[in-house]
Order: structure tokens, then sequence, then C-alpha cells
């Protein structure tokens, strides 16, 4: 089992939706906030998009796509989502979840501070065109 997997992307158009899954097996699901990140390309650097607490209680989006995208996790199921909706061309990348420390005003991969959650999917992309 890999430790995070994503899943869900796809080609679209401006103004469609898409839905990204992400599944964690190498820590308790419920015990961790979770993440996603956005690359743009290869080489540059992983932008947090948005984040979810253990218990789903604080959510934290990026300016860029709050009212757009909506988070969602089920620890019953160990799976978290992210509903993207009326995509656009900035919206295009590779999508990343994270274990991470989520609060109102901000996300950070736990990674960054812990090696033992340092660890990384291989994405998901997500491609808009006009």
């Amino acid at each position: 089992q890999v430790p995070v997997a994503e899943s869900g992307g796809d080609s679209v158009q401006e103004g469609g939706s898409l839905r990204l899954s992400c599944t964690v097996s190498k820590w308790e699901f419920f015990g961790i906030g979770l993440g996603w990140f956005r690359r743009e390309s290869p080489g540059k650097k992983r932008e947090g998009v948005s984040c979810i607490s253990q218990s789903g209680g604080i959510i934290w989006y990026a300016d860029s796509v709050r009212g757009r995208f909506i988070i969602s996790r089920d620890n019953s199921e160990k799976i978290m989502w992210m509903e993207m909706n009326s995509l656009k061309r900035e919206d295009t990348g590779m999508y990343y979840c994270a274990p991470v420390s989520c609060a109102s005003t901000g996300v950070e991969a736990l990674g960054d501070r812990y090696p033992e959650f340092n660890y990384w999917g291989q994405g998901t992309q997500v491609t808009v065109s006009s």
C-alpha cells in the first residue's frame, strides 16, 4: 500500500467540474489533518489549496479557490475529497494530498517539520482548457 494516493484528475474545459479523491494508509486517518497542494509545473513549488482538520471542524481554502472548491472527508471510509467547480485555466496543475496542520489561516504540510510524515503520492493531473 502506498502512504497516500490521489485520483480523479482529468482534462476539462473552463467552467467544468472535477472531484478529486485521496486515500491514506500509512497513518491513522482520523488522527491527522489532510490537505491538497498544487504544483503548477515540474520544478515549481507546491502551493496549498485547501485543508481539513481531523474532525472536519476546521477548513481552509486559498483565496484563489474559495467559493469554488469544497473539501470534505469521511473518517469511517478513510477518504478525503475535493470538489472542484467553475474550473479556470489557472487551476491547471498536479494535485497532491498530504497530512497537514490545518488552521483557519492556512495549511502546513506535516512533512515539512516531521520526517515521518514526509510522503508525497504520485499526484493527479488536472488540466483546464478554454
